[in-house]
C-alpha cells in the first residue's frame, strides 16, 4: 500500500525527493471556477524558504512553482491540479559516505531496511523536510477554498530550545508580527532571545527545537467525519507527516489530565447571539467535530538531526560501530520554517472535511 496520498474529497498525492529533480504535488478533487495564481502559490511558499540570516541552512532553493495541469486562465478547471518546483541546489556528494553509515535521530536506517537498499538516500530522499514544499503547494490551494468561508488560519512560533513567551500575543499582533522576524514570533523580545538560543547552539555544533501554535478561526460548526475521521485526528496525522514534529496537543492538551471536570469543561453562553463557550479548554473540537470556537493545537518539533558534533553509528556493511559527523547544509533549528507547513497543513485537512461536509457548494462559481 502506498502512502503518498491524503484526504478524501480534496485529495492530495505529492511526489519527489530532496535531491531529485523536483518536489510536486497532485491535488484530485479541488472545485473547478477557483482563481488560482502562480502569484498567489509561491507567496506560499517563499513563506517557507530561509530568510538571510545565520539561523538558516545556506541551501536556498528558488522554489519557483509550475503549474503542469489543472488551472486554465487562473481558474482552476476541475481536472487534476499538479504543481512544483524543481531542485536546483542539491549537493549530493557528501551523502555517498552516509549510505551505509545511517544518521542518529533521521529515518536513514528503517528506510534502507524497507526498501532493501534502493531507497534515495541523497539529503533524506523521501523523508527530508524538503518534500514540505508540496505540503505548502497543496495548502495555499486549499486556504484560497476556505477562504469562500471567511477561514483564516494563523501559525506563530511560542517556543524555541526552551525560551518562550511570558505573554499571550493578540491575534492582530499574531499577524502583524509573526512573518516579519527570522524565528517567526509574534513577541519581538522573546523573538531575539530565541535567536540567540539558536546560535548557541549552532556555534556549538548542535541544535534545537521548539513548539508552533497554530489558531483557525471561524470554522462552521460540525466540521468532521466520526468516529475514524475525527476532525482532530486527522489534523494530527497529517502533522505527524511534517518531518521532525513529535507531538500535538489541542487546547489544554495534556494539561487537561492534571484539571478537574468543572475546570476542564467550557461552559456554554450565548454571546451576541451565538452561541460560544467561557472558554477553549476543547480547543475548538468536540468527539471529533468543530464546535464554531477557534481551533488551537501545538505542535512539537524535535531538533534537528544533522549536526556536526560527532556521534556514534554504525556500518551497515562491515556490521562494526563507528562514529559520524554530519556535514552538509542544515537548519539548526526547523520550527521557523515550519509556521507556513504548519498552516498549510491545517488548511489542506479543512479543505477536504469542508468540501466533505458540503459547507462549499461546488457548483457555485467561486471568485
Amino acid at each position: 500500500m502506498s502512502g503518498n496520498s491524503f484526504g478524501k474529497r480534496f485529495r492530495i498525492t505529492c511526489f519527489g525527493e530532496s535531491h531529485g529533480r523536483c518536489v510536486g504535488v497532485i491535488i484530485d478533487g479541488c472545485p473547478s471556477g477557483l482563481q488560482l495564481s502562480l502569484k498567489e502559490v509561491q507567496k506560499e511558499l517563499d513563506k517557507r524558504r530561509p530568510r538571510q540570516d545565520k539561523i538558516s541552512t545556506p541551501r536556498e532553493e528558488e522554489d519557483k512553482v509550475e503549474f503542469l495541469s489543472g488551472v486554465f486562465k487562473e481558474y482552476t478547471t476541475g481536472a487534476p491540479l499538479c504543481m512544483l518546483v524543481w531542485n536546483k541546489k542539491a549537493d549530493s556528494e557528501v551523502y555517498e559516505k552516509y549510505r551505509f553509515k545511517p544518521r542518529p535521530g533521521h529515518a536513514d536506517y528503517p528506510a534502507l531496511i524497507k526498501y532493501k537498499k534502493f531507497n534515495d538516500y541523497r539529503g533524506g530522499g523521501r523523508f527530508s523536510g524538503r518534500i514540505t514544499a508540496a505540503f505548502v503547494m497543496a495548502g495555499a490551494v486549499a486556504k484560497k477554498l476556505l477562504k469562500i468561508l471567511n477561514i483564516e488560519i494563523l501559525a506563530h512560533t511560542v517556543e524555541i530550545g526552551g525560551v518562550k513567551s511570558e505573554k499571550n500575543p493578540t491575534l492582530e499582533e499574531i499577524r502583524k508580527i509573526t512573518y516579519t522576524n527570522a524565528v517567526r514570533c509574534a513577541d519581538e523580545k522573546t523573538a531575539a532571545l530565541m535567536k540567540q538560543e539558536i546560535m548557541k547552539a549552532k556555534n556549538e555544533g548542535d541544535s534545537v527545537g521548539g513548539i508552533i501554535e497554530c489558531i483557525i478561526l471561524n470554522v462552521p460548526v460540525g466540521v468532521g467525519e466520526p468516529v475514524f475521521d475525527n476532525l482532530d485526528a486527522d489534523i494530527a496525522k497529517m502533522l505527524f507527516n511534517i518531518p521532525a514534529v513529535k507531538g500535538v496537543e489541542f487546547g489544554a492538551g495534556f494539561n487537561s489530565s492534571r484539571l478537574r471536570g468543572s475546570e476542564n469543561n467550557d461552559p456554554y453562553i450565548i454571546k451576541d447571539g451565538k452561541v460560544a463557550t467561557t472558554s477553549n479548554n476543547a480547543g475548538g473540537i468536540l468527539g471529533g467535530l468543530s464546535n464554531g470556537m477557534p481551533i488551537i493545537f501545538r505542535t512539537a518539533f524535535k531538533p534537528t538531526p544533522s549536526i556536526s558534533k560527532k556521534q556514534r553509528t554504525i556500518d551497515i556493511e562491515k556490521m562494526t560501530e563507528t562514529t559520524i559527523e554530519v556535514k552538509g547544509m542544515h537548519d539548526p533549528c526547523v520550527v521557523p520554517r515550519a509556521v507556513p507547513i504548519v498552516e498549510a497543513v491545517a488548511a489542506t485537512v479543512l479543505a477536504d472535511h469542508i468540501l466533505r461536509s458540503s459547507f462549499i457548494n461546488i457548483g457555485e462559481k467561486m471568485e
